[in-house]
């Protein structure tokens, strides 16, 4: 059991709505998304706010310590309790003394909202981090990808109640998808899914990476910063984030939808066996 759900907070609402369909109307039950600041505090000493799903709070806690470079290795984070405050939610993380040490360069002393990748961030030097480059990866055909993006809508079971999440997936080249984590923040989603697969012991080099959101900077950030060798987005990357993506070695795919998508680099991970050029 996720320990947030001990505190009573629940991931959605539900209310009665006017709901105006041309001219129509009706008034009707409908669910929605909770939004909780949601404070981390590395040994008695807060570091950053973020407004965040109240769900998988401790895979979010592991995420974000590992993608932001504040631990090394899973097993440094040493306690992890979540506490409900009058506001809010505060996440209390226990890890090595020298890893608190050297937070002091990392910046991050604001709040982060919901659709952000980068607040808090207080030199160009943390904010632009260059993750080392990737290792060789999997070998993806473009009919897994396919498939996916079919399987996708059925496993974001939030959003299926709230249409306001964002998901990020980790798929098995046999098995499909294996693990989803769904948030307000698309960041957020993805920091509790390598979270969840940090936990797990995953070999990130072994599988892929498919996010309802678009590919930002800091998506590929945090999907190298682990070892993930190939992220796909439903929506446009940025530049930056296909610079970064280019000089790590991370193949970039977006607009994947359907049968389309667009490589943006690194296409030898991907396996059209019935290309065509038109």
């Amino acid at each position: 059991m996720d320990a947030i759900s001990e505190l009573g907070w629940t991931s959605y609402r539900k209310g009665q709505y006017d709901v105006w369909r041309g001219p129509s109307h009706q008034c009707k039950e409908d669910s929605v998304a909770e939004e909780v600041p949601v404070v981390l505090v590395y040994n008695g000493v807060p570091h950053v706010v973020m407004l965040t799903t109240p769900l998988n709070l401790e895979d979010f806690a592991l995420g974000f310590s590992l993608t932001e470079g504040i631990i090394q290795h899973p097993a440094e984070m040493q306690s992890v309790r979540v506490v409900q405050r009058s506001k809010g939610i505060e996440v209390r993380i226990g890890i090595p003394e020298q890893r608190c040490d050297s937070m002091h360069d990392k910046g991050r002393n604001m709040t982060g909202r919901t659709g952000c990748g980068l607040c808090g961030a207080t030199s160009l030097e943390q904010a632009i981090r260059r993750p080392k480059p990737v290792g060789a990866g999997l070998t993806l055909d473009a009919e897994k990808l396919a498939q996916a993006l079919r399987d996708m809508p059925n496993k974001q079971t939030l959003n299926q109640k709230t249409g306001a999440v964002h998901a990020a997936a980790w798929l098995d080249p046999t098995q499909g998808i294996t693990v989803v984590r769904e948030d307000v923040g698309r960041h957020n989603a993805l920091d509790k899914l390598i979270g969840a697969l940090a936990k797990a012991n995953c070999n990130f080099n072994e599988g892929w990476l498919l996010v309802t959101s678009r590919a930002s900077f800091e998506m590929v950030q945090k999907a190298a910063s682990v070892g993930i060798t190939l992220l796909a987005a439903i929506s446009a990357p940025t530049g930056l984030a296909i610079q970064l993506a280019e000089e790590c070695g991370l193949t970039l795919i977006g607009f994947a939808r359907n049968e389309n998508h667009v490589i943006y680099t690194h296409p030898h991970r991907l396996q059209h066996t019935q290309a065509s050029v038109a």
